[in-house]
């Protein structure tokens, strides 16, 4: 027999393929219900509605992208590489994570409270571990920045610039050099020293 926790959880992921395939205005409780085998008053036993069902599922893919980032550059003691790594996780897993990325960037959804909380904490999230990756670059002796903290803010705006960009791009190859492009730029700037 599961427990609650593991009944949620199963919810929360049939639910994921459900919400990335439909979106999440299609997405009805009957389909949730039906893909888990599961009666619709079962589903409302644990969640309240779909919003709420929503919510795990996205609360639960920022998650695994963040676990996924800290496990990447963890392990790189380079700022440059570790920077260069961020960046590239962070595409790579955003385009697999349609439900995240589909509530930071849809102005839909913004009518849904969690949702706002959700984008701010991700984007706190992100500028503190670039602005983190940025200052032992500092400390390192290899960056030369006057303020990490707006540095970090100007990174991840130019990365939210290149999502679509990214995700349009089918060759793995040119992402990678788009990503190289940047992080080019983003090193040695455009002026010629």
């Amino acid at each position: 027999m599961l427990d609650k926790d593991e009944v949620k959880d199963t919810i929360v992921n049939v639910a994921r393929h459900i919400f990335s395939r439909f979106g999440f205005r299609k997405t009805t409780m009957d389909e949730i219900a039906i893909a888990t085998r599961k009666g619709k008053s079962s589903i409302y036993y644990y969640f309240e509605s779909k919003e709420e069902i929503f919510q795990a599922v996205v609360e639960k893919e920022a998650g695994l992208l963040k676990a996924e980032l800290h496990e990447a550059i963890s392990k790189i003691e380079d700022p440059r590489e570790k920077l260069k790594a961020y960046i590239l996780i962070r595409m790579r897993a955003l385009n697999k994570l349609a439900n995240f990325y589909d509530a930071l960037k849809n102005e839909y959804l913004s009518h849904l409270e969690f949702i706002n909380i959700i984008r701010k904490k991700y984007d706190d999230d992100e500028i503190a571990t670039v602005e983190n990756i940025l200052s032992k670059g500092i400390e390192n002796g290899e960056f030369v920045i006057e303020s990490p903290h707006l540095a970090s803010i100007a990174i991840v705006t130019a990365m939210k610039g290149l999502e679509i960009p990214i995700f349009v791009e089918v060759n793995s190859e040119n992402v990678e050099k788009r990503i190289d492009d940047l992080v080019n730029i983003l090193f040695y700037g455009l002026i010629k020293r």
